[in-house]
């Protein structure tokens, strides 16, 4: 399906209530000290790789994810102040404060959920996809998680299963260039080659692309293909979508003299990388595709204003909600608990 007008725009409505619901959990480390327990990760950069992503699926498709994971269920719809009430431990989270930042799920809008092991999403990605081909209905799932995952052996395994079975999955791998601080050049022998991590898929006989993660109309049609391939029993593709994460890698993990969640880079503190990072500054997929919508004639400044007033608002919202709802009753943890 083309991306006209209007699907644009709500893509870019999508990308900017991303980016506002993630910069409320960022503020919420200096603004409520001690609220959030633990990790978070946020995908500032990743945007437009989740939305493009998404908006390929159709009713019925599911998506699995990694720890870095706020985005994918807001794009799909899921309630944003159950989901800050989830990250802030509360009774009335979208998992009942059981998860946590890591830990989400929305099994009523197709997301799967995630997890903060590298790489288990991946074999998970491909059960759920296995029992979306026993059903027969032509339904998809897009399974997400980094390029540090690609180093792990359920990655190959799962690849191989997947492409013996021709199951219709399609393997998101985002690509931020990173492993907390260490360069993927540094771990990965093909980023060392000067190859696409891409190029990994030929191990497997299956189609291999490496996308612009930056551009939502890029990563759309991308996906949109390999899921048409998966539909029709032609089996997974790999797709990388490269992006830049904007921000320290989690919560507890930042550079050197860097305050909690600071916008800026692990780079810097080790490589000094400060014109890669001011580079990726200035190519931040938000106001990057605003100006091409602009330039389109399909948004103008007071459309573009009202939706970011409209996002603030709501993750405003969303916070308040979080703050003033309880936290679990102590006897709560017992409830999911089996011998």
């Amino acid at each position: 399906m083309p991306l006209d007008r209007d699907r644009q725009i709500e893509l870019y409505r999508q990308m900017v209530r991303i980016r506002e619901f993630e910069e409320r959990v960022k503020r919420t480390f200096t603004d409520h000290p001690g609220v959030i327990r633990g990790h978070t990760h946020l995908a500032d950069g990743a945007e437009a790789s989740i939305v493009g992503s998404i908006a390929a699926m159709r009713p019925g498709d599911q998506a699995i994810a990694t720890y870095r994971c706020h985005g994918y269920p807001i794009a799909l719809g899921s309630d944003t102040s159950a989901l800050m009430a989830e990250i802030y431990g509360r009774a009335t989270g979208i998992c009942g404060g059981y998860g946590g930042s890591m830990h989400l799920a929305d099994i009523d809008r197709g997301f799967l959920g995630t997890s903060a092991i590298v790489g288990q999403n991946i074999p998970q990605g491909a059960g759920a996809a296995y029992a979306a081909q026993l059903r027969g209905r032509g339904e998809v799932v897009l399974t997400f998680f980094g390029d540090g995952a690609s180093k792990q052996g359920a990655f190959h395994e799962t690849l191989n299963i997947a492409a013996l079975w021709k199951l219709p999955v399609v393997f998101i791998m985002e690509n931020n260039s990173y492993s907390v601080s260490v360069r993927t050049e540094e771990e990965d022998a093909n980023a060392a080659a000067g190859e696409p991590l891409a190029t990994k898929a030929k191990a497997y006989s299956i189609p291999g692309l490496t996308i612009d993660g930056g551009d939502p109309r890029a990563v759309y049609e991308a996906v949109e293909e390999a899921v048409t391939r998966a539909r029709a029993g032609g089996g997974p593709t790999l797709l990388e979508s490269a992006v830049y994460r904007l921000s320290a890698h989690g919560n507890s993990i930042a550079p050197p003299g860097v305050p909690l969640h600071y916008p800026e880079h692990e780079a810097i503190a080790k490589y000094g990388a400060i014109e890669e990072y001011e580079a990726a500054k200035r190519g931040d997929p938000i106001p990057r595709f605003r100006a091409q919508l602009t330039e389109s004639g399909y948004l103008d400044a007071g459309q573009s204003g009202a939706i970011l007033d409209e996002a603030q608002a709501e993750m405003q919202a969303a916070v308040d909600f979080a703050l003033n709802s309880p936290s679990p009753e102590p006897a709560a943890a017992l409830s999911h608990v089996y011998a």
